[in-house]
């Protein structure tokens, strides 16, 4: 479990294609990751819990297996990109954003970036689908950035990135075009299942 607060930024040292063709060995390098990574510990990577399968001091590898390949951006990525990094939550720590799963739920494309006083308004559009768990000033991961959304239409939310966010991850980075990894609420998707027993 996570928090959507990201830790740092890591960059991609290499993405190789495992014997199978149907995976990926990744290798993330961060000052984040001097401390030692327990083998078999998760990390999220933009958004996407992965299990560290080895750790060398400032670097670990995790396997991109199809289902993640599949479901999030993380295949697409090369060597040299930047991915936010959060270790996941301990027993009593503060939970600052909200609970992130790192299970994300799909792909979304960002369909307008624009700066609004020190803070920067990022639209996204997720596959339809998605947007039912999508409420004004609810919460949603954003490449496993906890964000409020301040504005849903029929097609579209947007959330607003304060100046730390945008030093401190890679969202502000990305513009027009560019693809991220979404994670919806997790009690509305809960909720929703509970419910659909008593519709009969």
């Amino acid at each position: 479990m996570f928090t959507g607060i990201v830790e740092d930024v890591g960059k991609i040292r290499a993405l190789e294609p495992l014997p199978s063709e149907q995976a990926l060995r990744l290798t993330v390098q961060a000052p984040l990751l001097e401390d030692e990574q327990s083998l078999g510990a998760s990390l999220a990577i933009d958004g996407v819990c992965l299990t560290v399968t080895a750790w060398r001091r400032g670097e670990v590898d995790a396997v991109v297996g199809p289902e993640t390949i599949a479901r999030t951006t993380l295949g697409k990525l090369g060597q040299g990109a930047n991915v936010n990094l959060e270790r996941p939550l301990r027993l009593g720590d503060r939970l600052g954003g909200h609970m992130v799963a790192g299970h994300v739920d799909a792909v979304g494309l960002i369909a307008a970036v624009a700066p609004r006083a020190e803070a920067v308004d990022v639209t996204v559009r997720p596959p339809g689908e998605l947007l039912r768990y999508v409420i004004e000033k609810g919460s949603i991961a954003v490449d496993g950035i906890s964000l409020t959304v301040n504005a849903v239409d029929a097609e579209t939310f947007t959330v607003s990135l304060i100046p730390h966010t945008q030093t401190a991850t890679t969202l502000a980075r990305k513009g027009t075009g560019a693809h991220v990894n979404l994670e919806v609420d997790l009690i509305g998707k809960y909720v929703e299942k509970l419910v659909q027993g008593y519709k009969k």
